[in-house]
């Protein structure tokens, strides 16, 4: 690509309810899979592509604090949660490089990484770019498909489709005219798939959902059989 991406942002602030008790006592993104944290799992990803990374916190913040390494920048959402939307926008003041990348970091991959798989893909036409998965190829995910992709690459919402893994590039400028604090990414992705502007790419391998405790065996078995 020859845009700029230099940033990521991985979410890391929500309660985690589904995955009680663990989180009881503890943030989700500190729940481990295979060994190490799930923070860790989606840190490595962000190292291996060269990224600066970024995570927000809400929920125990202060165990998060204290597991984080110099090199990662925290933002602390206080004294709300400000979603998905919201929470990339509060930390785009302190982020460089254009587009950004956002992360969720409850989910666990086999296969090549997703943040170059992007990259790779990302065109000067494009406003923001979702990885997909196949449902077929997704383990311990329990929903429907999210969006469908036409010739061109471009999306559009679909349960028949594919499922978004929670790995986007976007460019900054789509927040411009956002005035609220508190908001989904599905309020930037509805405008831009009103542009047309807003596409996907599908993943080759695998990708574990890990929001409950039943997904960290199935994680962690996808992991053992490659």
């Amino acid at each position: 690509m020859s845009e700029a991406l230099s940033d990521i942002l991985i979410f890391g602030a929500g309660f985690g309810t589904r995955m009680a008790p663990l989180t009881d006592t503890m943030p989700k993104p500190l729940v481990p899979v295979a060994g190490k944290p799930l923070i860790d799992h989606a840190l490595d990803l962000a190292r291996e592509e060269g990224l600066n990374p970024h995570v927000n916190a809400h929920y125990r913040a202060a165990q998060m604090r204290d597991h984080l390494p110099a090199d990662v920048t925290l933002h602390i959402e206080a004294p709300d949660i400000l979603e998905t939307g919201g929470g990339l926008k509060a930390a785009l003041p302190r982020m460089t490089g254009d587009p950004v990348a956002t992360l969720n970091s409850d989910a666990i991959w086999r296969g090549p990484n997703p943040l170059g798989l992007l990259r790779d893909a990302w065109r000067a036409e494009m406003d923001a770019l979702v990885l997909l998965v196949p449902l077929a190829q997704t383990v311990g995910f329990k929903g429907t498909g999210d969006f469908q992709r036409d010739a061109q690459g471009r999306i559009s919402r679909s349960k028949d489709g594919a499922v978004y893994t929670g790995v986007q590039l976007v460019r900054r400028s789509v927040f411009d005219n956002v005035t609220d604090r508190i908001f989904s990414l599905n309020v930037i992705w509805d405008r831009l798939l009103e542009r047309g502007t807003l596409f996907g790419i599908d993943y080759p391998g695998h990708w574990a959902d890990v929001g409950t405790p039943a997904g960290i065996p199935l994680a962690e078995k996808m992991l053992r059989d490659v």
